[in-house]
């Protein structure tokens, strides 16, 4: 299986399955000499793990992440940076029913073809606890941004049909002070009522992710191919049940007259506007980088679905187990890990040449 490995300077390869022994990875390319706020890794990993409100999967797993080689009395070293966290809540029974099932919408099928064997158990490497890495890989690339001036935050703006309008008061403050991490308490609530009221009737529900990155320099992004934004959307993209992506102004874009949508210029370079959020012919302008992210609903339901199994016969998968009416909230801080994946990979690689 390809495909593991995300980055060209700063590189992370990720390894494990759900329902393994654990999962982990090896961080290529961090600078050495930096110390590392272990507490912040893990409070990163505390915010993606399942079990943390009455909203999210009661999957119990306390996410502890241990470094096995780059990280010498706190400070890296230049070698690549080894990690593991051990799988500690496996319930790998609930999914024997599933051995010879597909469920629908997830990666079974296209598995069992392109490989001719598949881990039923939670999904195996398509699983999206094999995230938890990506966390602990952007974890630490955050706090090498931050002492270079770069700030990522990501917040839930949407859930199913509930949304932040352009009048609602944004208090990235309030972020984590609720469930949902919506920073703005009055929507916040709406979005809880709207997830339970889902998850009682055995469904799931979508929503979308809007991500703020500040602070970044003029002159990251590669073109033609590794432009700045190409590169966020490929790292947005490969995170499970990701549907959409757009920056800037995105598919508003489409509706506007380029006489409205030019972010005309400053003397000093900076632009009046921003609809281009802040990255233009593939290299950031040193405006504000936003982007927006779709998340499907979850397609694990608790409730019986018609099927076919791995003979092409029809059958009915049964709804059981534990798994998050809406994934949003836990995927905030793996849209920022990613970000932050990205961005420190574009940074070193401007840093190559300048």
């Amino acid at each position: 299986m390809a495909g593991n490995t995300f980055g060209t300077l700063f590189r992370l390869t990720t390894f494990g399955e759900s329902h393994g022994v654990a999962i982990g990875g090896v961080i290529d390319g961090f600078p050495a000499g930096f110390s590392i706020d272990m507490e912040a890794v893990q409070e990163e990993l505390d915010r993606r793990k399942p079990g943390q409100s009455a909203i999210v999967t009661q999957r119990k797993e306390s996410d502890t992440v241990q470094f096995l080689s780059g990280i010498f009395e706190g400070v890296t070293t230049g070698a690549p940076i080894g990690f593991q966290i051990i799988n500690e809540n496996q319930k790998s029974s609930d999914y024997e029913h599933l051995k010879e099932v597909y469920r629908p919408s997830h990666a079974d099928f296209t598995y069992d073809k392109k490989y001719g064997h598949r881990d039923y158990r939670g999904g195996g490497r398509s699983s999206a606890r094999e995230t938890a890495c990506r966390v602990v890989a952007g974890a630490l690339a955050k706090q090498f941004l931050t002492e270079k001036g770069i700030d990522i935050f990501a917040f839930v703006d949407q859930v199913g049909n509930i949304r932040l309008s352009e009048d609602d008061r944004i208090d990235l403050s309030e972020t984590e002070s609720n469930p949902v991490r919506c920073p703005n308490a009055d929507v916040a609530d709406k979005m809880q009522v709207l997830i339970r009221e889902v998850r009682k009737e055995g469904d799931t529900v979508g929503g979308c992710i809007r991500c703020i990155v500040q602070g970044v320099p003029v002159g990251l992004g590669e073109p033609v191919f590794d432009k700045l934004h190409a590169d966020i959307g490929k790292a947005m993209l490969s995170i499970n049940a990701v549907k959409g992506f757009e920056y800037g102004s995105g598919f508003e874009a489409a509706e506007m007259l380029g006489s409205q949508h030019n972010d005309l210029l400053n003397p000093d370079g900076s632009t009046q506007t921003n609809f281009s959020g802040g990255i233009q012919g593939g290299i950031s302008n040193g405006e504000t980088i936003f982007f927006r992210v779709a998340f499907k609903p979850v397609a694990t339901l608790m409730k019986d679905q018609p099927s076919v199994n791995n003979r092409g016969e029809e059958v009915i998968v049964k709804g059981k187990g534990r798994h998050d009416a809406c994934v949003v909230p836990r995927a905030v801080p793996i849209v920022e890990a990613m970000a932050a994946l990205t961005i420190m990979d574009h940074w070193l690689r401007y840093k190559a040449i300048n």
